[in-house]
């Protein structure tokens, strides 16, 4: 449960059965599953089966502290070392520095107005396109092909952000927009922390503040740990792994 979907139900199922398995909380505080395995297999099997309630209909349901109210943002002590990891900018580049602080003029430093003017800003003047398979790329990269998949978009939003000292995060989950879709895929968006309101979604990719229309499974500082799958294999170089998503969305839940 958080403050924003509510778990009704889940089921998991591994094949072959592991040798062990373990309910943990990951470094960015998401309900992860460890599992191992005592022999070699021929294949693997990860299926997950789950009913969530999404509860935050208005995304703008708080009060920005005074202090939050402005670019560039500075967040007290000990908020701002608890935040660290996610306000790192010392690898974003002169482009992508240079953007954000143009988005930051014409939002006339406004921290809410500067979020919702990167927002647009992307989701309008970059094309959007369907990449399967690969990391997402570099921010400088997406910023200079003016082009990228919902994640390359959503590590664009995080480093911008990050530019203006806001913490900012990469989040993987599922849209309500795929339900039905005979070739559905996971999506990828960003989250700021801001103080008064605690982590907030922006889908650079659907130009929306998120609210009831998306379902996180993982958030993280970096989008390599917001995999809803991650581990290692030896094999065949030929070895590989395909996904199916089914999504069906329900209006109202009724008891």
């Amino acid at each position: 449960m958080t403050t924003t979907q509510w778990l009704l139900a889940f089921d998991l199922q591994i094949l072959p059965r592991p040798a062990g398995s373990t309910e943990c909380l990951d470094q960015d505080g998401n309900l992860a599953v460890r599992a191992w395995f005592s022999s070699p297999t021929r294949e693997l099997s990860v299926r997950s089966r789950f009913t969530v309630e999404l509860v935050r209909e208005n995304p703008f349901d708080f009060l920005l502290s005074d202090e939050s109210l402005n670019l560039p943002l500075w967040y007290p002590e000990p908020l701002s070392t608890a935040l660290t990891s996610y306000r790192q900018d010392g690898q974003i580049s002169e482009e992508v520095t240079q953007f954000a602080h143009a988005i930051a003029d014409v939002a006339q430093r406004n921290t809410l107005a500067f979020l919702g003017t990167l927002n647009q800003k992307i989701y309008q003047g970059f094309r959007q396109m369907t990449r399967p398979e690969g990391s997402p790329w570099t921010s400088n990269v997406t910023l200079r092909s003016r082009q990228g998949s919902c994640r390359d978009l959503a590590v664009l939003f995080c480093d911008v952000c990050r530019v203006m000292g806001l913490a900012a995060r990469f989040v993987s989950g599922y849209e309500c927009a795929s339900a039905g879709q005979p070739h559905a895929y996971m999506h990828a968006w960003a989250e700021v922390y801001l103080p008064g309101a605690g982590w907030r979604g922006y889908d650079p990719a659907r130009g929306v503040v998120v609210a009831n229309t998306h379902i996180a499974v993982a958030a993280a500082f970096h989008y390599d740990l917001a995999s809803p799958v991650a581990g290692g294999f030896l094999g065949l170089p030929a070895a590989q792994m395909d996904a199916y998503l089914n999504l069906s969305v329900e209006s109202e839940v009724t008891s």
